[in-house]
This record gives structure tokens, sequence and C-alpha cells, in this order.
């Protein structure tokens, strides 16, 4: 029987693609798809529910244990962490919990509009110390901080979404530049723009600016990757 892990502690690290998989609903082939993609596979609380529901056997488990179906029921190469603070969702603490060049996650934007929110807000925090993308059956967002240079395909939906306030500075392949504006959620921001070359561009102005979201169609994945 795996032994719950008390805080604080090391954190789990992995060399690559690392998937958190979260409670709220999905379609279980994301699972499918994007297991053979990762590394490592972590369960946000009852999100450890889905993995073994899927046949796949998660490397942890991390959260508060309130909602995952029974913390005691995995095997022994399965990682406990019990977290019991209640200043994060399960899903922040498997950020914190854990070092991965890219972490995949799925689970946490379905059913509940809170919870959605929860992870961008996530997003927002840890965006500048790790590459995170956010994945449902038909998007993906990837939290960026500062600039960023990406082949996509010409014709691909764009869309920039500011997490807090960001001025960019200029773009490159896209249908409506970026250039000097600046993007705040409530004032403005940049969804459904368009590619117009294969490669697009965005660099961020000079100084301190916020996170912002890149969302682009689920079928971009492995160039992000």
């Amino acid at each position: 029987m795996p032994t719950p892990v008390q805080e604080p502690f090391p954190p789990l690290t992995f060399d690559g693609p690392l998937l958190v998989v979260g409670g709220s609903a999905f379609a279980p082939r994301l699972l499918s798809e994007l297991a053979p993609r990762a590394v490592g596979i972590v369960g946000a609380d009852s999100g450890a529910d889905a993995i073994v529901a899927a046949g796949l056997v998660p490397d942890a488990v991390i959260g508060d244990m309130d909602s995952v179906a029974d913390p005691k029921g995995f095997g022994p190469h399965t990682r406990i962490v019990a977290l019991a603070e209640q200043q994060t969702t399960d899903f922040e603490k498997c950020l914190y919990s854990t070092r991965a060049p890219v972490t995949l996650a799925v689970g946490m934007t379905g059913g509940r509009f809170d919870h959605t929110l929860a992870a961008l807000h996530a997003i927002a925090r840890y965006a500048e110390e790790r590459r995170i993308i956010l994945i449902d059956e038909h998007d993906l967002a990837l939290g960026v901080s500062g600039s960023i240079r990406l082949r996509v395909g010409v014709d691909q939906r764009v869309s920039i979404y500011p997490l807090g306030r960001t001025q960019f500075s200029g773009s490159r392949g896209l249908a409506y530049p970026l250039d000097g504006l600046v993007m705040e959620q409530g004032r403005f921001i940049g969804t459904s723009n368009a590619s117009i070359a294969d490669e697009i561009e965005i660099s961020v102005a000079p100084g301190k600016q916020s996170p912002w979201l890149l969302i682009l169609e689920r079928s971009l994945l492995p160039r992000l990757l």
C-alpha cells in the first residue's frame, strides 16, 4: 500500500512531458491520445480515477484527497501526495509538487466554469517558470510568458488572451497585427485572429508583462511539443 507524503517534500521530477489529469469531464479518448506523449501521468485528486478507468497507472496522485474514490486503492507504483492546505486547487498542488519541461493538463476545463477559471488562475501564477498546456476536445491553450515563435501552418485560428496586462511590441504572420496593442481582460483581447503564414511570431514589449494564453486547435499539439 502506498504511503502518503506530508509536505514539505522534494518535488517529483520528470525529464519529459508530464500529463496531469483533473476530475472535470472530458472525452476518454483524450487520455489514449495524450498518454503516449508523456513520460509521467499524475492524477489531480479524482483525476486519478479517470486514469485508472482508462486502464492506466498514475505515477502519483496529488491533492487534498477529498474527491478521489479510494486514496488507498492504488498499487505500489503510485505515489500518494496528500496535501491538506486549502489555499490552492488540486491542479495547483500538482504544479508546485512537480517539475517537468512541459506539462499537459486535461480534465481542467470541462463541466464546471469555476474549475476552468481556477485552471487559468494557476497558469497565470506558474507560466513564468514552466510551460503548461491546457487541452480539451477542441482546443489547446498554452500559457506564455514573454514572446514566442511557432510554426502553425497557414489559415489556422490563433487566439491571444491576456491573463493580466500585456503589451505586445509586434507580430508576424497574423491577419491582424498586434503591434503596440495592450491587452487586458475587460478592456481588449485578441481572440479569433488567424495565421497568414506558416510561421507566426508574437513579441511582447520590454519590461514586466503578464503571462498570456495562446489558443490553437488541438491538432497542433505535436508542433508545440
